[in-house]
């Protein structure tokens, strides 16, 4: 059975910074991406890394400040987050999947797979 398991979320002030983390169990993946969706808004894909590591895609909203990373022994994958801001404030959801082949990777949800549940960052000024 596959698992995504995220944890981290939680609340903090503006300008801190917080690490989330996602564990797959029971599934080899090749793409990981972070997501994150404020109610009444459309989801939006944070970060993505290829099972490389070679390869990132950063949206503009978090460029220069966010950083995703993976540690293959534990098949986790983070997302630092430095900076942080009110706008911020979501839930981040951590997903898996194949590559479009070649190791490529991008937010496209159609390319993963499997969700995890879910952790709340919020940001407060």
């Amino acid at each position: 059975q596959v698992q995504l398991v995220e944890s981290g979320g939680g609340s903090v002030q503006a300008g801190r910074s917080r690490t989330l983390s996602c564990e797959a169990r029971g599934y080899v993946w090749q793409c990981m991406g972070w997501f994150r969706q404020v109610p009444g808004k459309e989801r939006e894909g944070v970060a993505v890394i290829n099972s490389g590591g070679g390869s990132t895609y950063y949206a503009d909203s978090v460029k220069g400040r966010f950083t995703v990373s993976q540690d293959n022994a534990k098949n986790t994958v983070y997302l630092q987050m430095n900076s942080l801001k009110p706008e911020d404030t979501a839930m981040y959801y951590c997903a898996a999947g194949r590559s479009w082949g070649q190791g490529l990777c991008d937010p496209h949800p159609g390319l993963f797979t499997h969700w995890g549940q879910g952790t709340q960052v919020t940001v407060s000024s």
